[in-house]
């Protein structure tokens, strides 16, 4: 998708009454970060971190735009703590059930716009999107275009936040 039609997607979803649903990955790590700090001489300082510390959290979110509607943020969290059988982040089916979720919660037609990550891409996933067309638009955004997309910001916060929660 071109940057020009990202305003195409944004006619869509008005002509259609439908949300302009953005969505984008992240992850944290549960380990602590490490840094260098300060002390008396002679006297190493001790930084207390609780819990194991080890293992990631995958994020899915999706911000969800309509005129005349409030903003939702609509995500999935998955845990991984290196178990055996355990899945490190998201599936192709993990996100086509975060679409119909949102459809679910949003309660209309939804405009989806996304990068392109590989699990974007697969042909499970384009013959979702092909069944569901109905109810189901979407555009991807240009390669490394962190800016046209506002669930990146949603990430900065919650990591900062996050981080503070996990680490002190």
């Amino acid at each position: 998708m071109e940057e020009g039609d990202l305003a195409a997607g944004k006619s869509i979803a008005a002509e259609l009454g439908a949300w302009l649903v953005f969505e984008d990955e992240a992850g944290q790590s549960m380990t602590p970060p490490r840094a260098r700090t300060w002390g008396r001489i002679g006297r190493t300082p001790v930084v207390r971190v609780r819990g194991r510390g080890s293992g990631r959290v995958s994020m899915a979110g999706m911000t969800c735009y309509k005129p005349g509607e409030r903003s939702r943020l609509i995500c999935a969290i998955r845990e991984y703590r290196g178990r055996k059988d355990e899945p490190k982040g998201f599936g192709w089916r993990d996100f086509r059930d975060l679409i119909v979720r949102a459809r679910s919660q949003l309660g209309g037609p939804i405009v989806l716009v996304w990068d392109n990550v590989r699990l974007h891409l697969t042909a499970d996933m384009r013959e979702f999107i092909g069944v569901n067309a109905r109810w189901l638009i979407v555009f991807q955004l240009p390669t490394y275009a962190p800016d046209l997309n506002p669930q990146e910001g949603v990430w900065s916060l919650v990591k900062r936040d996050w981080s503070h929660e996990i680490f002190v």
